[in-house]
């Protein structure tokens, strides 16, 4: 009898916690969602400058470093 507590009564407490969870949210509306868009599209935009420019600089003193053996 213990066995079949510890399968049902896990289960029973996901699908009710589960159930609350879709009951609470709620879709973003339309500036939300747009703010959400800019800040993630500023995010990429920076994360890429970013890469470009460590890549920019180490190119050239990774050439020189091999460059010298």
């Amino acid at each position: 009898m213990e066995a079949l507590d510890f399968i049902v009564k896990p289960s029973t407490e996901f699908a009710r916690d589960s159930i609350r969870l879709i009951k609470r949210c709620t879709k973003p509306d339309r500036s939300e969602f747009t703010k959400i868009a800019i800040a993630t599209s500023l995010g990429f935009a920076i994360m890429g400058f970013i890469g470009f420019f460590v890549k920019l600089i180490f190119i050239p003193i990774n050439n020189i470093i091999v460059g010298l053996n």
